[in-house]
């Protein structure tokens, strides 16, 4: 996995959006539109709880979040609360793939690419 300002590949595909990787490791587009009726609040848009239905469904041992590239993603007050619920990782998202590859344990992966 390798990332750079507005893209990360992961095998062998190149993605220029935010993506989630699911704990079966199928990678999807972030759906941040359940988060951008914040945007105007926190000056982007943030990882909010809207967007985390899916911890419940997948149920991952570890969460990982990658802040972009200057970790400058936002997280609101109900994202966090929700992400107590499990082991989870918030870094930059350059720091953020060199951790995941070194993983063992089923995970789910939010990353957002830009800022």
């Amino acid at each position: 996995m390798k990332t750079g300002f507005g893209w990360i590949i992961i095998g062998d595909v190149t993605y220029e959006h935010d993506v989630v990787i699911h704990t079966d490791t199928s990678v999807t587009k972030r759906l941040k539109k359940r988060s951008r009726e914040l945007k105007e609040r926190y000056g982007h848009t943030p990882l909010s709880e809207n967007e985390l239905d899916l911890l419940r469904e997948e149920n991952p041992d570890v969460v990982y979040i990658g802040t972009g590239q200057y970790g400058s993603l936002p997280l609101t007050p109900g994202a966090k609360e929700l992400l107590l619920n499990y082991p989870t990782i918030i870094l930059p998202t350059q720091d953020l793939v060199l951790k995941i590859g070194q993983e063992k344990k089923k995970y789910l992966a939010i990353i957002h690419v830009t800022c």
